[in-house]
């Protein structure tokens, strides 16, 4: 049974293939992806094209690429409503499990955002992102640079562009789940922010039954003010929120706090049970922990005039190839 992560990516690249009137190659079914939200390299593409060749879903025409067969129409028009959807709930649940990160001995994967930036904007997209991260608005000051010809990140990257990789806040789920402690990322949402400090949730999307990351839709809209609130203390930043059973209080206290000592830092404060959270309910012997999503440094890049493509919760990657902006 393949991984459900590849079955959908497999699904998508028919998508994209059925949708062409001539043989599409790796490099442009790449491309395609990346525009969709994917994150995938030229390298893993060819990876998913040997594995639909092999099903007969899809036929390959020497160097100039593939052709979607009968088999593989039907396969695209039988897939199941869930993988047409791609809930993002489910992507979350891969990657939280795939977490592997261990606070003690300091290693392992955690769960990051990917962003594309146009190579002429290197130095003023660099200088934005020390300044958001320096004012403490994102989950760990460590990042990752990612060029276009990298061979040690299956990132895509287009030519002309370069990837910014940070810390995505559900890693927070992935280290608590590692620690025994079952946690639900529930919505994703903007905090209103005064004199510093929280003050509401003013808008909120849940993350169970949405085909696009809550994140992604208000960086979309651009509803953050993330160089107001660092200049003034007043503004709305990104931030998203999950709930832990009641009884696991103590321990995730204990785990949070433990992060810190890894730079891995952001979540707000850990709520009592049942009890509303910046105003949002709680389940019923739950507990809810807001956390200030690794986002923000990205959209204060596009708040300084700078285009950025952000995919939020896009891949794992090794904690230690990442380094602290310099």
């Amino acid at each position: 049974m393949t991984d459900p992560n590849v079955e959908r990516k497999l699904i998508e690249i028919l998508r994209i293939i059925s949708k062409s009137d001539k043989p599409l190659g790796a490099r442009l079914i790449a491309d395609e992806l990346q525009n969709r939200g994917y994150a995938i390299g030229e390298r893993a593409v060819r990876y998913h094209l040997r594995i639909l060749d092999e099903r007969g879903f899809t036929k390959k025409h020497g160097y100039i690429g593939r052709t979607i067969t009968e088999l593989g129409e039907k396969e695209l028009n039988d897939a199941l409503i869930s993988e047409r959807l791609d809930l993002v709930i489910t992507r979350i649940e891969e990657l939280v499990y795939k977490t592997t990160y261990d606070l003690r001995e300091k290693k392992g994967n955690v769960i990051v955002n990917v962003s594309i930036v146009d190579k002429n904007d290197y130095e003023k997209a660099m200088d934005v992102l020390k300044y958001a991260i320096d004012a403490g608005i994102s989950i760990s000051p460590r990042i990752r640079i990612v060029e276009e010809d990298s061979e040690e990140d299956d990132i895509f990257v287009p030519d002309g562009k370069f990837a910014i990789a940070n810390v995505c806040s559900i890693t927070y789920d992935g280290i608590l789940l590692k620690n025994g402690i079952p946690s639900t990322p529930l919505y994703g949402g903007l905090m209103q922010m005064e004199s510093y400090h929280p003050l509401s949730f003013i808008d909120i999307i849940g993350y169970s039954g949405t085909s696009i990351d809550p994140i992604k839709i208000f960086i979309n809209r651009h509803s953050t003010s993330v160089l107001e609130y660092i200049e003034t203390g007043t503004g709305k930043l990104l931030a998203n929120l999950r709930q832990i059973p009641a009884s696991a209080r103590d321990k995730a206290q204990e785990v949070m706090e433990l992060a810190k000592e890894s730079d891995i830092g952001g979540y707000l404060l850990i709520g009592e049970t049942s009890q509303e959270i910046f105003g949002v309910p709680i389940e019923r012997g739950k507990i809810g922990i807001p956390v200030i999503v690794g986002s923000n440094a990205i959209t204060a890049i596009a708040e300084a005039g700078i285009p950025v493509k952000a995919y939020p919760v896009s891949t794992v990657m090794d904690y230690n190839m990442m380094e602290k902006l310099k």
